[in-house]
């Protein structure tokens, strides 16, 4: 399968007074196509760190970065962010919608910086992703009219609506109920069976059952990455789950 990230001895260093702070270490990974990867760590692991790298939030101070065959540390700001925009969806664990804004206004936001979508284009994209997350029916809902779950689904719509390479995931189940984060789960395990390539960047160990690979993070430095050769199903889990569970 096609190579879509490669991490190269990647380092990434702060200044924090009179102090530096290796928060990287010489990571390096590589990810290919069709991959449903967790990577996990605990606080101060440098989860975040390489989240932003991966991102392309951020550049590493040493080391080379390679998104869809791409290099990206010598890019300048602008390149980088036509990069990120064309080539990675976000989700996040606070959903990071706009609060008096439709689903299909939120959706059709990354495709604002791609002038190469009319606005009737642009509609079409973002109704077709909502529908992929079976959202069709709440397509001109506000935030503050959604659930958690809800919103949730239309932030991974949003993440979809370019067809990016990457859909980088960001404690994507940390604000939400059991039951809830089950049915994203489900979800994200649709995408990865479609031929999408997941990178879930979480603390929960739970999460990590119901991908194809873990990468582990521990002060800088990769502690080991290893194939899951039991992938729990995650609509078998779900279906398991007592009808009132709220926890």
């Amino acid at each position: 399968m096609k190579e879509i990230i490669r991490l190269d001895n990647i380092a990434r260093d702060f200044r924090v007074g009179e102090e530096t702070v290796h928060a990287l270490r010489g990571v390096s990974f590589t990810i290919r196509e069709g991959e449903f990867v967790t990577i996990m760590g605990s606080s101060g692991s440098g989860k975040s760190t390489l989240l932003n790298t991966l991102g392309c939030l951020d550049t590493p101070t040493r080391g080379e970065y390679y998104l869809d065959e791409v290099s990206v540390r010598t890019m300048g700001k602008n390149a980088r962010a036509t990069l990120r925009n064309r080539k990675i969806g976000f989700v996040f664990q606070s959903y990071n919608l706009l609060p008096k804004t439709t689903a299909v206004e939120n959706v059709e936001l990354p495709l604002l910086y791609n002038p190469s979508y009319t606005s009737s284009e642009r509609r079409k994209k973002a109704v077709e992703a909502l529908k992929a997350v079976g959202l069709g029916d709440r397509l001109n809902h506000k935030s503050n009219q959604m659930s958690g779950g809800q919103m949730q689904r239309v932030a991974i719509a949003r993440a979809l609506v370019n067809d990016p390479a990457v859909i980088l995931a960001d404690e994507a189940t940390g604000n939400l109920d059991t039951r809830t984060s089950y049915e994203i789960l489900v979800l994200f395990q649709r995408l990865h069976a479609e031929g999408r390539t997941i990178i879930f960047v979480t603390h929960n160990p739970e999460i990590s059952h119901f991908s194809g690979r873990n990468i582990l993070l521990k002060d800088g430095r990769v502690m080991s990455d290893t194939a899951n050769q039991h992938i729990e199903n995650a609509a078998d889990a779900l279906a398991k789950l007592p009808v009132n569970d709220d926890q």
